[in-house]
């Protein structure tokens, strides 16, 4: 037992929560940003400014043809493959070989594909890091293991998991749609603790597909955790904590929230009131990609995709038009209301004596 330890250390193998749903999930979210989110944005822009160069494709051949959205978008299965392995330190070699474990994985995995490919790269990457460098043909035996464990573990696992995942997601947003004042409250509450913990709720959105009125008060609980911070702690942080928490994330406060869980109070009881508004009142809808609707304010990538999902809902005779009051709804529920709501709770307890200044100060 002590060898196989010591070979693991060796290898850099760490069998831990952190490194695999923290570190690992965080990177699969990046690789979503940075191929699906980015391409259906480029898209979106091309097709709402008339961009040309956008809405043309760039690759045309037979039945296949792509703009470059369409090819971004594409490149999701091994993006988040690679991301995985970056974060779990695969050395060069595996961390390549998994780009086609990606693909495939992602492929198979359909609608639940990102926690097929959170599963399947980790476990390949792993097995690849262990032949790593132990053979004099390293440069045949390190990608072939990495390649054939990977595919061959998409091929038994990838689907079961991609259709559990949907199944969990059909049922939460069928709930929703059921029940939309209770979901709304249990959706907004619970992804937005996930946006500020140190997981990805935007991983957790897309592996499950949450999309749809579900989608909406996903959005609406990020913004409670983004904006409501951002606010709250204006007086310790001033302008770059504005910034840097309501369009970057709220994770930044998890350091002050250990030291003093309370001041997490204020953001939690606003996504509690924001998720039914947006759900009831708004019908507040994320038909754009999955992934948005744990982005929050984030880059403003939240809205973007709410925006989306109206345009795509218009064009395909779903909605008859972009309204005012779709767009009263989202910076309501977006904006306005999380920084008004948190910054009441937040002074009632300053007046409590639970929060005091710096508290929320950054480091």
């Amino acid at each position: 037992m002590e060898k196989f330890k010591a070979f693991l250390k060796r290898k850099n193998i760490e069998i831990s929560v952190k490194r695999y749903l923290i570190d690992a999930l965080g990177a699969m979210a990046q690789g979503l940003f940075c191929t699906l989110l980015i391409g259906t944005i480029l898209s979106t822009l091309g097709t709402q400014l008339h961009i040309g160069f956008l809405t043309d494709p760039i690759y045309s051949k037979g039945d296949v043809s792509f703009t470059i959205g369409g090819a971004a978008s594409a490149m999701v299965g091994p993006a988040m493959a690679a991301a995985i392995g970056n974060a779990i330190m695969a050395p060069p070699l595996v961390l390549f070989s998994l780009i086609p474990v990606g693909y495939a994985t992602n492929l198979i995995g359909g609608a639940g594909g990102p926690l097929a490919v959170l599963v399947v790269a980790i476990v390949a990457a792993e097995f690849g890091k262990a032949v790593s460098k132990e053979t004099k043909i390293d440069i045949l035996v390190t990608p072939i293991v990495t390649i054939l464990v990977g595919v061959g573990l998409a091929a038994l696992i990838a689907e079961p998991i991609g259709n559990a995942a949907s199944a969990l997601g059909k049922v939460i947003m069928w709930a929703t749609e059921l029940q939309p004042f209770l979901m709304g409250i249990l959706v907004s509450v619970i992804v937005g603790i996930a946006l500020t913990l140190p997981i990805s709720s935007a991983a957790i959105c897309a592996a499950l597909s949450l999309t749809g009125l579900a989608g909406g008060a996903a959005v609406a609980g990020c913004c409670a955790q983004m904006v409501g911070f951002a606010i709250m702690s204006f007086r310790d942080n001033k302008w770059g904590g504005l910034v840097s928490q309501g369009i970057g994330t709220s994770m930044l406060q998890m350091p002050n929230i250990i030291k003093n869980p309370r001041i997490w109070i204020a953001p939690i009881l606003t996504s509690a009131i924001t998720g039914p508004i947006a759900t009831c009142v708004f019908k507040m809808t994320m038909d754009g990609a999955a992934v948005s609707s744990g982005m929050g304010t984030c880059g403003f990538v939240g809205q973007i995709g709410v925006y989306t999902g109206w345009v795509n809902d218009v064009a395909n005779g779903t909605k008859a038009a972009i309204t005012a009051f779709d767009w009263i709804g989202l910076v309501l529920v977006c904006f306005i209301l999380p920084g008004v709501l948190t910054w009441a709770f937040g002074l009632v307890e300053r007046k409590l004596g639970w929060i005091k200044d710096g508290d929320l100060k950054l480091q």
